[in-house]
């Protein structure tokens, strides 16, 4: 018996070191999302990780407002809409069309959406970061997230659907909503958060 006290002894202290050594890992910050948005794939549901792809286009206010709250601020700016015809034109139109009316992929310019989430731009932004099914890939590789933004503010300006299904704006951006006419262009010194893409 005399032996067994030193064991017993030794198992409680190891037993308290090790929740001593438990708590304190329990107490440390836990790894988590570095946003407050998830992104997660349109097919598979999983977390999508937005630090990978294309570099750059992180750190400008709109990107980190839009990863903290999911409310793209460049949904009606004349200088990111015009960015954003371009890169849309480059990206996305060859599938899309230049209007968003649809070819090889659907259109993207009415209140049918393929993929319901893609009605939020939290949603919309996840498919073009992740792709979805048929020919629609990834485009995390050509456009970082800034450019992303600039690019649903441009397809968000395209929309011919009835205002009250457009969920992206507020409610005074849907009092003030004026549908896209074919071409309309704005300057490329048009005033606003986007400076002109490098040529």
């Amino acid at each position: 018996m005399s032996h067994r006290i030193p064991h017993l002894a030794l198992i409680a202290s190891l037993g308290l070191a090790a929740l001593a050594c438990g708590g304190a890992v329990l107490a440390q910050p836990q790894a988590g999302p570095q946003t407050g948005i998830q992104f997660h794939n349109t097919i598979t549901g999983e977390v999508m990780d937005t630090s990978e792809g294309k570099p750059g286009g992180r750190d400008t206010k709109a990107v980190q407002t839009f990863f903290q709250t999911g409310k793209n601020v460049y949904i009606d700016d004349k200088s990111c809409l015009r960015n954003g015809e371009s890169l849309f034109l480059t990206s996305c139109s060859g599938c899309h069309g230049h209007l968003a009316e649809g070819k090889v992929g659907p259109g993207l310019n009415d209140n049918y959406w393929t993929y319901p989430a893609n009605t939020e731009d939290v949603g919309l932004f996840s498919t073009l970061w992740g792709g979805a099914n048929g020919m629609m890939g990834p485009h995390n590789e050509d456009l970082n997230p800034d450019e992303m933004l600039q690019v649903i503010a441009w397809i968000r300006h395209l929309y011919t659907g009835p205002v009250k299904d457009a969920a992206w704006l507020s409610d005074d951006q849907k009092k003030n909503y004026k549908p896209f006419k074919e071409g309309e262009t704005f300057a490329k010194d048009a005033p606003g958060q986007c400076k002109p893409l490098p040529e």
